[in-house]
């Protein structure tokens, strides 16, 4: 791996637009593979999730980069008006399936909206769900029956829990929050990789205090609570949040 290589990934995968673009400038090829992966799967497969990712995307895909699924690329760059655009040219766009590595949840034969809710693509949801988007499409399962999961799954335990406005879009729509799978892999293919069973999103929520999921009790709290009251059911109050035993109040000098 070359030096702009190396700091590529790292720009990669803090979302960091102006080193991208320095990189570029120096020299950095945005079609050559970097350890069997392009720099845009790089880009998107990376664990982060900010609202920088698209800035870095565009970069790549200004210098000569591709998706292996082009249609993705307004979804990713959360680029509403194209959207509304590509919809409006191609309505089947909104039932379109496409398949990508995800660090998370798993985004075989998933919609658009899968992806938007992936990446907490707020504007991209909300133009896909204005275009007709069914929010409670199914992803495809595997061999042993996991996954077939909905939007919503991607937005309840996501990274920095930036997919939170796009799970209150999707429950505001109609997503269903008490939808029972056989189980989902997460994070397939990665070290993380964690096969969670008999799960509604509900309960896929919580699956976010698992230590290698790395999420916030606040967060996961405040998720549970929204899913609870959409599925009609009541909150009974949650006051060790965060947990006193993992995490305990330091002592008052006295």
């Amino acid at each position: 791996m070359t030096p702009l290589e190396s700091e590529f990934l790292g720009a990669a995968e803090c979302h960091r637009p102006e080193e991208i673009r320095r990189l570029l400038a120096a020299g950095l090829s945005a079609t050559v593979p970097i350890n069997g992966r392009t720099p845009v799967q790089w880009m998107h497969e990376m664990y982060s999730r900010s609202d920088l990712f698209p800035d870095c995307l565009r970069l790549l895909l200004d210098a000569g980069g591709t998706l292996d699924d082009p249609v993705l690329a307004p979804v990713l760059l959360n680029d509403a008006d194209a959207l509304r655009n590509a919809c409006a040219a191609n309505p089947e766009l909104i039932r379109h399936r496409t398949s990508m590595n995800s660090t998370f949840t798993p985004l075989l034969e998933a919609t658009l909206l899968h992806v938007a809710a992936e990446y907490g693509n707020l504007a991209a949801a909300a133009a896909l769900i204005q275009a007709g988007a069914d929010v409670n499409a199914r992803a495809a399962t595997d061999e042993f029956g996991m996954n077939g999961h909905t939007p919503l799954f991607h937005t309840v335990n996501s990274n920095a829990n930036r997919s939170e406005p796009v799970m209150r879009l999707l429950l505001e729509a109609g997503a269903k929050p008490d939808l029972l799978l056989a189980g989902i892999t997460w994070g397939k293919g990665f070290e993380w990789e964690t096969t969670v069973f008999d799960v509604t999103p509900i309960s896929y929520a919580q699956m976010g205090l698992l230590p290698q999921f790395q999420r916030k009790e606040r967060d996961i709290d405040h998720n549970l609570r929204l899913l609870l009251q959409a599925a009609g059911r009541p909150v009974p109050p949650l006051p060790n949040i965060p947990n006193r035993y993992l995490y305990p109040e330091p002592k008052k000098a006295t």
